[in-house]
C-alpha cells in the first residue's frame, strides 16, 4: 500500500512553496559562444562547448545502449526544454557535414524529442589525444568556470582519456578527494545543476544536498532555498530535521576484572572454547560450559581437586 511523503516533500512547487513560480529565475541554460555552420570549420579549442544543428549529428553505430527507457527519456527531453542541455554531448568529425556521437546519445535522442534544432556539443578529433587532454586540462584551470562546468570537464577528461581520478587530479594539480567531491555534483537532479550553474545555489548547498537521497526531496530543498534564501547552515538543520537518526547503540559493558579472564583462560584448557561468561555492571552474572563427554567433565573436577 503506498504511504503517504512523510515530509510533504515532492508534490511540486506548490505544495511546499504555496505555489510561487520560480520560472523566471530558471531560464534554459545557453551555449552561444559558438555555433558550426558546417564540419569544415574546424575550431581549434575543443575545450569550448558548440552548437551544432542536429540534422549534422549521427548516432555512433557502435553504440552498446540497445534501448532507451521511453518514460525515462520524455522525463529528460522535459527537462531539457526547461533547463536547457546542461551537460554537452560530443561528437567527432565525420566528413565535411557530419558529427559522429562519441558520447551521449541518450541527451542527444532527448533533445530531437525536446524539439532542439541545435545541440550542444564538444567536438574531439580522436586522433588528437595528447591535444584533447591539454585543451581540457586548460578548461579547468580558466577562472570563470561554474561548479558544473568543472564537475563535466572532469568528467570529459576521465571518459575520453581514460584516466582514473588520480590520474587526473595530478592532470589538474588537486587533491583526489577534491576531485570525487566535484564529480559528485554531476549526480544531483538536473534542476539542482542548473540553479547551481547559474548561482541560484552555492556548492555548499550542493553538498548538503548531495547527503538527501530522494531527487525530489532534492529538488523541493533547491525550490526552497531559491525562494527563502536558506544559508548552508539553514539548509543542514532543515535536512536534520527530515532524516531519522539511527537507533543509538547498546553501550558495550566495560572491561572485566583481571580476575574473570584468568578464570576463562585457565577453565578453557579442559574445554577449549565450549565456555562463555556475562558480568552485569553490578558483578551479577553467569558462567556456562559446555562439555562433550563425561570424561572431559571428570578430567576438569580433578584438576580443581
Amino acid at each position: 500500500m503506498a504511504t503517504k511523503n512523510q515530509y510533504g516533500l515532492g508534490k511540486g512547487l506548490g505544495a511546499l512553496l504555496g505555489g510561487e513560480d520560480l520560472s523566471e529565475l530558471r531560464k534554459p541554460v545557453g551555449y552561444i559562444n559558438k555555433e558550426v555552420v558546417s564540419a569544415g570549420d574546424k575550431p581549434k579549442d575543443t575545450s569550448d562547448v558548440l552548437r551544432i544543428p542536429v540534422d549534422m549529428i549521427e548516432p555512433n553505430p557502435y553504440q552498446p545502449r540497445m534501448s532507451f527507457d521511453d518514460e525515462a527519456m520524455r522525463e529528460l527531453a522535459g527537462s531539457i526544454k526547461t533547463f536547457g542541455l546542461i551537460q554537452p554531448i560530443t561528437v567527432r568529425r565525420k566528413g565535411d557535414d557530419k558529427y559522429q556521437i562519441i558520447s551521449g546519445e541518450r541527451r542527444y535522442r532527448a533533445c530531437i524529442l525536446a524539439g532542439l534544432d541545435m545541440i550542444p556539443a564538444y567536438i574531439r578529433d580522436a586522433s588528437e589525444q595528447g591535444m584533447l587532454e591539454m585543451a581540457i586540462v586548460e578548461n579547468i584551470q580558466r577562472e570563470n568556470l561554474d561548479p558544473i562546468e568543472v564537475a563535466m570537464s572532469y568528467q570529459r577528461l576521465m571518459d575520453e582519456c581514460r584516466l582514473t581520478q588520480e590520474q587526473m587530479a595530478d592532470r589538474v594539480g588537486k587533491k583526489r578527494a577534491s576531485v570525487a567531491n566535484q564529480l559528485r555534483l554531476l549526480k544531483l537532479p538536473a534542476k539542482v545543476q542548473h540553479d547551481l550553474k547559474v548561482g541560484l545555489v552555492s556548492v555548499g548547498h550542493a553538498k548538503v544536498l548531495l547527503g538527501v537521497e530522494n531527487p525530489e526531496q532534492q529538488e523541493a530543498l533547491c525550490d526552497e532555498i531559491v525562494k527563502k534564501g536558506l544559508s548552508v547552515r539553514q539548509l543542514e538543520e532543515k535536512v536534520k530535521s527530515m532524516v531519522k537518526l539511527p537507533p543509538r547503540k547498546k553501550e558495550q559493558p566495560g572491561e572485566l576484572p583481571q580476575m574473570y579472564y584468568r578464570l576463562l583462560e585457565n577453565v578453557g584448557r579442559y574445554f577449549g572454547e565450549n565456555i562463555s561468561l556475562k558480568r552485569s555492571e553490578s558483578g551479577k552474572g553467569t558462567l556456562t560450559i559446555k562439555f562433550d563427554s563425561d570424561e572431559q567433565m571428570e578430567k576438569f573436577l580433578s584438576a580443581i581437586k
